[in-house]
């Protein structure tokens, strides 16, 4: 008779816990841009907001300036009118394997962290504009 499955099962290929990046984004001038030629104004502006992100934490810690480097390149060029349907499919598939999609962040495992700290910030300030002192 075969046996029923573990709920905790031992696997050897185990993964890390899941990475915690900041909620506040990433602190700091974005990297110098890694591909030849010059940006282009909205590559700068897409290339700080990308690097202001999540993250951007764990891309810096990974490297992975290049490959953002080229969805960046690639983002502004699909969101031209006359894009076409193998340019949306690269952005597409950059998305995924950067994390900037609900779905590859949990197949990465990145979570954002919770700021609790401003959160209670937030309640107390809220709470001391209906609070009022009674003589």
């Amino acid at each position: 008779m075969p046996q029923p499955p573990k709920h905790d099962p031992v696997r050897r290929n185990s993964r890390v816990g899941p990475v915690m990046l900041p909620a506040k984004g990433r602190e700091g001038d974005p990297p110098t841009w890694p591909l030849p030629g010059r940006m282009s104004p909205a590559e700068r502006e897409a290339w700080a907001q990308l690097w202001a992100t999540p993250q951007a934490v764990a891309w810096e810690q990974m490297g992975w300036t290049r490959t953002v480097a080229r969805y960046c390149r690639v983002m502004v060029a699909s969101e031209k009118p006359d894009a076409s349907a193998a340019m949306l499919a690269q952005v597409t598939a950059l998305e995924d394997r950067l994390g900037l999609t609900p779905k590859s962040m949990r197949l990465l495992l990145w979570q954002i962290a919770v700021d609790e700290v401003a959160q209670k910030r937030e309640q107390s300030e809220g709470a001391r504009g209906r609070i009022k002192a009674v003589g």
